[in-house]
């Protein structure tokens, strides 16, 4: 356990962690000593090991601090400033809203739903290194961020499709996403094109879409289709083993009301396939239960993840970084 072994954290463990290809997800980071909760001790031992704990980060997919006494937004905004990270901005379907500096909340969407399986921003041509939620409220019943380690994903999609995963990483992938003018909250896809571009001005979404990597096609009820692509299937970041990423939202956008997924020159992608990719991606997903002021790090570039639907009060806080 050397390598975990820090002086200002104590290892501890979850309901519901794994052991994958030798590395423990999440990790699980305490207190080292109980009168060592409060936030300006955790705050500088961050500051402390910063670089361990970053690499803790790739080298993890998945760190959760736990124990600590992260009283809200601002003490979690605090914790995300240490480290330096870059912020970026969300653009994507979900409706959320800013809470303090560069905290928001997570999708505001209807607890009742399920979030589908996504790596962050997928979509878009630039996406955070790490995805950064905090549990101010944790809910009754249901409502667990679960997470996959990725490049399994793949693994078991090669096993047993090699055929179709050699044909789309090829190709490529398509998306196409609808979204409304105006905010619609009673989805959780409901973000207007006018709030994800920041501008009512439709020449000026258009421009910033294409910025986006995105073409756009306007609907009579002044709604908007956004069409993506070509997209990757797999991707390999630098200092994750040289593993294959199941970098893409396929079984999410496939063959919704308001969205679809193709080969980029147009192919269907057999159904069979996206069905059991939904299979395995569960299989092969980690459920914790959020306890309060638990802070997870997720390396965007290595773990999809999702929400399980809810009993209300729910409250996860999410910051986004390069």
């Amino acid at each position: 356990m050397a390598e975990y072994s820090c002086k200002d954290f104590k290892v501890g463990k979850c309901e519901g962690e794994k052991i994958v290809d030798g590395e423990i997800m999440p990790l699980v980071l305490n207190p080292i000593e109980p009168n060592k909760n409060d936030i300006k001790s955790l705050l500088e031992s961050l500051d402390n090991n910063k670089e361990w704990f970053d690499n803790m980060i790739t080298k993890n997919s998945a760190v959760l601090l736990r124990g600590f006494d992260v009283k809200n937004a601002q003490n979690f905004n605090d914790i995300v400033e240490t480290f330096g990270w870059e912020d970026i901005r969300y653009v994507g379907p979900a409706p959320r809203t800013h809470i303090y500096k560069r905290v928001w909340t997570a999708n505001e969407g209807p607890l009742s739903e399920f979030i589908y399986f996504h790596h962050e921003m997928v979509l878009i041509k630039e996406f955070p290194k790490k995805v950064i939620l905090y549990c101010e409220i944790p809910p009754p019943e249901g409502g667990e961020t679960p997470f996959v380690p990725s490049f399994r994903v793949t693994e078991r999609m090669i096993e047993e499709f090699p055929e179709i995963v050699e044909e789309i990483e090829k190709k490529g992938l398509k998306y196409t996403f609808t979204a409304p003018s105006k905010n619609d909250k009673a989805s959780m896809r409901g973000r207007g094109w006018e709030d994800a571009f920041g501008t009512s001005d439709p020449a000026e979404a258009e421009k910033r879409a294409k910025a986006l990597g995105m073409e756009m096609e306007w609907l009579p009820n002044g709604g908007v289709k956004t069409i993506l692509g070509p997209r990757y299937l797999t991707r390999v970041f630098e200092g994750r083993k040289g593993r294959r990423m199941w970098f893409n939202t396929l079984v999410g956008m496939y063959g919704k009301d308001i969205s679809s997924a193709l080969m980029f020159d147009g192919t269907e992608i057999p159904e069979n396939f996206v069905k059991r990719c939904e299979e395995i991606i569960e299989e092969e997903s980690i459920q914790f239960k959020w306890q309060k002021n638990d802070v997870l790090f997720l390396d965007n570039f290595a773990t999809l993840h999702a929400r399980r639907p809810s009993l209300p009060p729910r409250k996860v806080l999410v910051a986004t970084c390069k």
